[in-house]
């Protein structure tokens, strides 16, 4: 899908009221399952938690309202989440390396003699 008309449908959507955007949710949902020629992407581990909450709230009949306010929470708390991963991250990326982890050993100093070349020419007796 190209970025105007990708665009065009954000707009559409975001004129439209809570409920009828669920309406266009199960529209999508149902021509994915209809005449998709790829599935779609993996969404997270979270995200799918999160998708499962909502459709568990839809089919519970809760007011849109009470699905908006949980959704913006659980929202917040996956910014939450991914801020955290990634300052956890880049913790141990910076411990890593300071302490030389990922690199690949130095190899000690040579320390064993060399083998003495013989001596008075010709080595045989």
């Amino acid at each position: 899908m190209n970025d105007l008309l990708w665009k065009r449908i954000e707009r559409k959507l975001a004129a439209l009221p809570d409920d009828r955007v669920y309406q266009v949710l199960d529209f999508v949902e149902f021509l994915e399952a209809r005449y998709a020629v790829q599935s779609a992407a993996g969404a997270s581990p979270f995200q799918k938690l999160a998708e499962t909450v909502e459709d568990t709230l839809r089919a519970g009949r809760v007011p849109v309202t009470a699905i908006k306010s949980t959704m913006d929470a659980m929202a917040a708390a996956s910014r939450m989440m991914s801020g955290l991963a990634a300052a956890g991250k880049a913790v141990v990326d910076e411990v890593a390396g300071a302490a030389g982890v990922g690199r690949p050993p130095e190899p000690p100093p040579r320390t064993e003699p060399r083998p003495a070349a013989p001596e008075g020419g010709s080595g045989s007796a």
